[in-house]
């Protein structure tokens, strides 16, 4: 769907009026990069229309337990899959914008003694996986204040939340984001791009190594891969880049690792290769041409490792204009947190801590943070079986475990849905989760760990290729 339903605009209408007439605001939202773009967009209108609010970034597990103590309590980015409303009284708003699997009905307000307005795009049908995602969300919300200007973030939050995977576009409510940030002249799209991680920043030869979907010679071989451009007579003199490559270059790339990924893959999964290696990539116009803000991947990722390291505020002046005082401590905070990927991963995979079930693998993280074992995992999977997903076990207390999942992209034309699996197995065994068709996560208690497992597995039963 590509327009907003009309039930759907009436209800930004509505959350305008609840904005507009409240003093007492606290926003609450997820730490990741949506959810930082999130929160940066919703305090932008509240900065401008001269509302003062509280802003606390937060993981999941702490939702149900939450005291509502201000007057208008807006949930960005999740909200929907957790009972955020239990501690609520008679006096107070709430505003839910989310795009996850809801526990609500849309309805669920006719029977509330508070004011309660939540905005999912799943009440019209709409899938919040591909089509639009919190930041968005919010987005809208901005817009309906006239704020135009912000469609940028809502971008930056879309392609954070890897909307873009299924075909390598932004589609559905997506669009008229994107469309938006055009407009206000704040991106431009790179059309038929292939999909390579760091395309303005990363020698070609490193980002190609670092391809993980499906598992080729040169995944993990810088060695491999400069072979392979080499026998393409593709220079990759001076530290040459994706984005400097020539059509010609990039049309012997591609042909090259369509033929490798078309013989690695089970049959099934041939016509979709393509979509795999190929889609748009979104420049920031605003940004230095050879800044890692330039590309939207690598923003993101950037405000990605800010969430992950506790650092939510600087990645939100960052977004919010605070250049100045806040870009150089981004910058820190990546180089930190690449640092810190590097010697987990190298733990796990040195210590042979990948098991294998029949349709999934999970390692146990130990002391990884339970912020970062979910990055992990999506970066492990290019060294085990790509054919299944792969689970992070991490510590989140001493009694219960951080579970995160990934799996590769083309495990999504399969129609599975690990988020709404992971949603239902985790609260069969007393925890809470949800999340994205192929990243998704949730908490559990630790002594449900090989409960959680099994039914895992058994859910799967049949849906895997072998």
């Amino acid at each position: 769907m590509d327009n907003i339903p009309p039930l759907m605009k009436k209800q930004y209408v509505k959350a305008r009026e609840m904005i507009e007439k409240s003093e007492d605001i606290k926003i609450y939202s997820h730490i990741d990069c949506d959810g930082i773009s999130s929160g940066a967009i919703l305090s932008s209108i509240l900065d401008r229309i001269g509302k003062s609010h509280e802003i606390e970034f937060i993981n999941l597990n702490v939702l149900e337990d939450i005291n509502l103590t201000h007057e208008l309590t807006i949930f960005a980015d999740l909200g929907s899959g957790q009972p955020i409303d239990k501690n609520a009284n008679k006096h107070q708003k709430i505003i839910v914008l989310d795009h996850h699997p809801p526990l609500r009905n849309k309805d669920y307000w006719k029977k509330t003694k508070y004011e309660y307005l939540e905005i999912n795009p799943l009440f019209y049908e709409i899938d919040g996986s591909f089509y639009i995602c919190g930041g968005g969300l919010c987005y809208l919300l901005a817009k309906e204040f006239g704020y135009k200007d912000l469609s940028w973030i809502g971008v930056l939050a879309a392609i954070g939340d890897m909307q873009n995977s299924k075909t390598g576009q932004l589609e559905g409510l997506n669009k008229i984001i994107l469309q938006d940030a055009i407009d206000e002249n704040k991106i431009k799209i790179i059309k038929g791009d292939i999909n390579l991680y760091g395309r303005k920043t990363r020698p070609l030869f490193a980002a190609l190594s670092y391809f993980s979907d499906v598992t080729l010679p040169f995944t993990n071989n810088q060695v491999e891969a400069k072979a392979i451009l080499d026998s393409l007579e593709i220079d990759r003199s001076n530290g040459r880049t994706l984005s400097q490559l020539t059509f010609k270059e990039k049309k012997r790339l591609f042909s090259k690792l369509n033929e490798m990924i078309t013989l690695q893959v089970p049959a099934k999964y041939v016509k979709y290769v393509p979509q795999l290696l190929i889609g748009d990539s979104y420049e920031f116009i605003e940004e230095k041409d050879d800044s890692f803000l330039r590309d939207a991947s690598e923003f993101s990722t950037a405000i990605n490792a800010c969430g992950r390291n506790n650092e939510e505020k600087v990645a939100m002046e960052i977004l919010k204009g605070n250049r100045d005082e806040y870009l150089d401590l981004l910058n820190d905070i990546s180089k930190d947190h690449r640092a810190k990927l590097a010697k987990s991963i190298s733990k796990i995979t040195n210590n042979k801590k990948i098991m294998q079930m029949k349709n999934l693998q999970y390692f146990d993280g130990d002391d990884i943070s339970p912020n970062i074992v979910g990055t992990i995992a999506g970066m492990i999977l290019s060294q085990c079986d790509w054919k299944k997903p792969i689970i992070g076990f991490s510590r989140s207390d001493k009694c219960n475990l951080k579970v995160s999942l990934r799996c590769s992209k083309l495990l999504i034309y399969d129609g599975i849905h690990f988020g709404k699996i992971i949603q239902e197995i985790s609260k069969e065994v007393g925890g809470i989760g949800g999340g994205h068709a192929v990243a998704c996560g949730a908490y559990i208690p630790l002594s449900k760990k090989e409960k959680f497992l099994n039914k895992f597995n058994a859910r799967l039963e049949g849906l895997i290729s072998s």
